[in-house]
């Protein structure tokens, strides 16, 4: 991890033309914004394992990672983040909020009427196109 920067994977689930976004939660970082679901790296974490760890704590759900779909660099002024979004395939559980304030599942179109952290809004302006 380069020292500064703050590796984060997120996942791209998808499920009958859907995609599946998480609020975060009040009292955290960007609390109230609405963002693809995933998290920190661990040190000697593969991004797929973290993606993979991260969906089941906050979602309770069991995916599949797939291809990297979009990667970005985004500084905020208190931190630096590097953004790896992953298609993901649901394979058991249905999301719910464990460690997050909502779910929901939004047609790409309607995507830019929630409010994501910058990092986040190329990315939902590419998928809503």
């Amino acid at each position: 991890m380069a020292s500064g920067v703050i590796d984060v994977a997120a996942g791209l689930v998808e499920r009958d033309g859907l995609i599946l976004i998480t609020q975060r939660k009040i009292g955290s970082h960007l609390a109230g914004l609405w963002e693809f679901p995933g998290g920190k790296r661990e040190p000697a974490e593969t991004w797929q394992d973290c993606l993979v760890r991260e969906l089941h704590e906050e979602l309770a759900i069991t995916v599949t990672v797939g291809e990297l779909r979009y990667e970005t660099v985004h500084h905020y002024p208190e931190k630096s983040v590097r953004l790896r979004f992953y298609a993901a395939v649901l394979m058991s559980g249905e999301p719910r909020p464990v460690d997050c304030a909502a779910v929901a599942w939004v047609g790409p179109k309607d995507l830019p009427t929630y409010a994501f952290p910058e990092a986040d809004r190329e990315l939902v302006a590419l998928l809503a196109r």
